[in-house]
């Protein structure tokens, strides 16, 4: 179901994006702007191990140096039917985790060492399954990708800003003014808006996906609950000075105080994916 709500967003955003960029600034406008934020996203996913790892001070373990984790990330690899991921760990006392790379055969999972002393064996195994289903969903590729029409929407917007200072655009068509100055600048507006609720809809329904691919690879989704559940406590006792970019990336949304804006929220409501996950049969 997440998976067909996936597609549906991405077709949605694509759908909002050629009708915003055929209103805005024709085939060349749209043309302009795709290949702009192809060529940004691009460079953000090629090298976006690299730039996370680094922002976060992430330090890479070998099996003798973090035997029982490394172990433990071995084994759900090879029950997950994946290459072994490399290994980090991010000196921060918060308890959290993420997955990066841009495929299968380039992948890194990321724990902090806050993590490491809070769960157990089987809340471990539950987070670790969860990042290892991100890789095998390439949700790295899904993101960049709409986060590609995003940006696009994002840059057709500014150009309508910019055309209604200076009182028009031009069309492939030759129609004069479209939805004239106001409708230029509700455009402006609405369509960057349009656009992220979108997005963040779409990273809300991969976590669902990784939730569910994470009991299942690990075989304990009761584990992955309660794991959850003490991440997210402790994310509110003590929040992680993380990016606002990179937050969608973690386990449980490491930033604080914006609950009261669910929509362009990058992760579902922490209570919602537990009681889904309460509810799956472990085998």
């Amino acid at each position: 179901m997440n998976t067909l709500k996936t597609a549906l967003l991405l077709g949605a955003l694509t759908g909002l994006f050629l009708l915003i960029g055929g209103w805005i600034g024709g085939r060349g406008g749209v043309l302009v702007a795709f290949i702009l934020a192809t060529v940004m996203n691009l460079g953000s996913y090629w090298f976006s191990d690299k730039l996370i790892l680094r922002m976060y001070h992430a330090q890479a373990v070998s099996e003798s140096e973090a035997p029982e984790l490394y172990q433990l990330v071995k084994n759900l690899a090879m029950k997950a039917s994946l290459p072994m991921p490399r290994v980090y760990i991010i000196p921060d006392e918060t308890p959290n985790a993420f997955a990066t790379g841009r495929n299968e055969s380039h992948a890194v999972v990321a724990v902090t060492s806050g993590i490491l002393r809070i769960l157990n064996r089987d809340e471990l195994e539950g987070v670790i399954g969860h990042e290892l289903t991100h890789i095998k969903n390439r949700d790295m590729l899904i993101g960049s990708i709409a986060a590609t029409i995003a940006g696009a929407i994002a840059m057709l917007a500014n150009m309508a800003q910019w055309a209604a200072i200076f009182g028009g655009f031009s069309r492939d068509d030759g129609d004069e003014g479209g939805g004239g100055i106001i409708g230029l600048i509700l455009m402006a507006v609405l369509a960057p808006l349009a656009a992220s609720i979108i997005q963040m809809a779409i990273s809300r329904s991969r976590e669902f996906l990784a939730d569910e691919g994470g009991a299942r690879v690990s075989g304990k989704p009761y584990g992955l609950a309660a794991a959850l559940e003490k991440l997210s406590r402790a994310s509110q006792v003590v929040p992680m000075e993380a990016n606002p970019s990179t937050a969608h990336m973690f386990t449980v949304n490491p930033l604080t105080g914006g609950s009261f804006m669910k929509l362009f929220s990058t992760h579902p409501p922490i209570e919602e994916r537990i009681a889904r996950l309460r509810k799956m049969n472990p085998y």
